[in-house]
């Protein structure tokens, strides 16, 4: 992937950047030499190209008042909010939402729904701020990250399997599935940047190998340390396992449209991204750091 080179003179204001996807993203342009304005509800260190500010997008902190780049890696919601209220004229917007997007708005979950239409909107919003302040808005959506050991997906099935020595999974589990690294999304962040051609776009980043969800989960298990066994079962039976776990509280956010996408085909078309901006992402094959896990 072609990453440009940038001059210390420039800055971004990055929300999010706490969170799995910033804090990736902050390596990369204290690396280039940027100068960052990072917001963060908890109060952090500055050190001398980066400065915290202490806030949200709620109750946002005074920020630089004309930044080379906005970058949005938390809720796209909110982000939507925040910048409807403000006038960054002709000021890059780079924000991050989710495959969600496309997935969730048939969804039979309510909550999952929703958050489709949020997302939509929110998009939408953001767009049309832009073209408001003559500014260049792309918003990218990264499905089933990985890498920092902070997702709730694939470093959850970590801690689990590592807990009990197995991990069960209905012999359904064939979805096919792109895990994409979490720093191959900072990565794309800085490459759209300076394209002209991702003006007014979004993308699709997904990882650079198609496994099943079984094999994904295998991938996992590899990864730790004893090797937890990985256990088929039937659908039903699977069923009835998740239904006493949520009852003894073992078990949390796991609903049916949950168990009904393992068995979904979740690919998303990355060509769109190679093409405009050389996106080039890795395979799937974890470390335990990168699940979350220490040994």
């Amino acid at each position: 992937m072609h990453i440009s080179t940038n001059s210390p003179a420039r800055s971004a204001v990055v929300f999010g950047a706490s969170g799995q996807i910033g804090a990736a993203l902050l390596q990369r342009l204290l690396a280039a030499g940027w100068q960052v304005h990072a917001v963060s509800r908890q109060a952090r260190q500055d050190t001398a190209a980066l400065q915290w500010l202490q806030g949200d997008l709620d109750n946002p902190p005074p920020l630089p008042a004309r930044p080379d780049v906005v970058f949005s890696c938390g809720p796209l919601d909110a982000f939507a909010r925040w910048y409807q209220r403000h006038a960054l004229v002709g000021v890059r917007v780079i924000a991050f939402s989710s495959t969600s997007v496309l997935v969730k708005h048939t969804s039979p979950d309510p909550a999952e729904r929703d958050l489709a239409v949020r997302l939509a909107s929110a998009e939408h919003a953001v767009f049309a701020h832009a073209r408001d302040q003559q500014a260049d808005a792309t918003i990218l959506r990264p499905t089933l990250v990985w890498g920092a050991g902070m997702d709730r997906s694939l470093s959850r099935i970590a801690a689990l399997a590592r807990h009990w020595g197995w991990f069960v999974l209905p012999r359904s589990a064939q979805g096919a599935r792109q895990p994409v690294h979490v720093d191959d999304l900072a990565a794309a962040a800085l490459a759209v940047l300076d394209c002209r051609a991702a003006h007014g776009q979004n993308y699709a980043l997904a990882g650079g190998q198609v496994l099943s969800y079984w094999q994904m989960v295998q991938r996992v298990l590899l990864a730790l340390p004893r090797r937890p066994r990985l256990l088929p079962v039937p659908d039903w039976l699977f069923r009835a396992l998740v239904v006493l776990a949520r009852r003894s509280g073992l078990l949390h956010g796991f609903g049916s449209a949950v168990q009904a996408r393992m068995a979904q085909d979740l690919v998303f078309d990355i060509e769109p991204a190679r093409r405009d901006f050389g996106y080039a992402p890795r395979g799937f094959s974890p470390t335990p750091a990168e699940l979350g896990l220490t040994q």
